[in-house]
C-alpha cells in the first residue's frame, strides 16, 4: 500500500476530483428521471450476466454478452434527452458575451415590451407562450413555426395571441431583438412528477427550459397567471412589476443571475417553485 501512496501525485488528486465532479453532476440531472429507472435495468442486465456465467447458464451468458457487444449504441439511444441537456449546460457560458450601453437598453425596451404584453393579455385571460433566447440557438424549433421577423411590441405579441389568430394556439419565438417565429410547437416536460392539473402550456415551456435556457413566458387562459420557465423550473409572478424585474436579472440588467447561468456543478434544487 505504501509503494502505492509513494507514487500518488497532484495531478492524480486533481483527476479524481474532477471525475467525482461529473458523476456528481450526472446522476443529480439524471435524479428524479426516467433515467433512473433506466440504470437500475443496466445493473440489472449486468448482475444477471455475472450469475449466467458464474453458474455457466450458456444460452443467457450468450445472449447478454451480445448485448454488451453494442451498449454504447444502446446507451445514446435511451439516454439521448438527458445526454443532449448534459452538453447543452456543457456548453453554455457567458463568458465571450459583451453587451454595449447601447444594447442593454435595447434589451430593456424589448423586455418592457413583453411585461405590457403579458400584462394585458392576463387581464383578459388570454393564454400565451413566449420563447425568449439566451445562449442556446432555438433554430430548430423556431423553423417549426411560421416566420414574421418582425420587432417586437406590445401590440404584436397581444394580437398574435388572439383567439381568433390562427397562430394564437403556438409558441412564440423571440431571438435577435426580434419577434422570429409565431406558432411555433415545443417539447412536453418529461418531469413524471409534475402535477396533473397542469396544463400543455405549462408542460411546454418546462420541456423548452430542461432542453436549453431558454426563457420561457407563459399566461395562463383559466386563471391569468403570469409564469415564467427557467432552467426547468416554473415560477409564478404575482404582477407585473415582478415580471419586469425576474426579466431584468434572468437577461443579466444589472441584478443577479438566475437558475440557468448557475455554474453547470451547482444542483438544481427542485423541479417546481411558486
Amino acid at each position: 500500500m505504501w509503494p502505492a501512496l509513494q507514487g500518488f501525485r497532484l495531478r492524480d488528486a486533481i483527476d479524481i476530483l474532477l471525475v467525482a465532479v461529473v458523476l456528481y453532476r450526472v446522476f443529480v440531472m439524471f435524479k428524479e428521471t426516467r433515467a433512473v429507472q433506466m440504470l437500475l435495468g443496466l445493473g440489472a442486465l449486468m448482475a444477471a450476466s455475472f450469475l449466467a456465467h458464474r453458474f455457466e447458464l450458456y444460452g443467457s451468458s450468450w445472449i447478454l454478452d451480445n448485448f454488451w457487444s453494442f451498449w454504447v449504441l444502446a446507451l445514446i439511444v435511451l439516454f439521448q434527452p438527458e445526454l443532449r441537456r448534459t452538453l447543452a449546460h456543457f456548453g453554455q457560458s457567458s463568458f465571450f458575451q459583451v453587451v454595449t450601453r447601447a444594447g442593454r437598453e435595447q434589451q430593456s425596451h424589448l423586455l418592457d415590451e413583453v411585461a405590457k404584453a403579458a400584462e394585458s393579455l392576463a387581464g383578459k385571460r388570454i393564454g400565451a407562450l413566449v420563447v425568449l433566447e439566451r445562449t442556446t440557438g432555438l433554430r430548430n424549433y423556431v423553423e417549426l413555426g411560421v416566420p414574421l421577423d418582425a420587432l417586437v411590441s406590445a401590440d404584436l405579441l397581444e394580437s398574435l395571441f388572439l383567439p381568433y389568430s390562427p397562430l394564437h394556439d403556438g409558441a412564440v419565438f423571440i431571438r435577435g431583438g426580434r419577434v422570429a417565429a409565431a406558432g411555433g410547437f415545443l417539447p412536453l416536460s418529461r418531469n413524471a412528477q409534475l402535477a396533473r392539473n397542469m396544463g400543455t402550456r405549462h408542460r411546454a415551456a418546462l420541456g423548452l427550459s430542461e432542453e436549453t435556457d431558454a426563457v420561457v413566458l407563459v399566461v395562463s387562459e383559466e386563471t391569468g397567471r403570469i409564469s415564467l420557465a427557467v432552467a426547468g423550473h416554473m415560477e409564478t409572478l404575482h404582477d407585473v412589476e415582478a415580471l419586469h424585474q425576474r426579466l431584468a436579472e434572468l437577461f443579466s440588467l444589472g441584478a443577479p443571475p438566475g437558475p440557468a447561468e448557475q455554474p453547470w456543478w451547482v444542483p438544481a434544487r427542485g423541479w417546481l417553485r411558486k
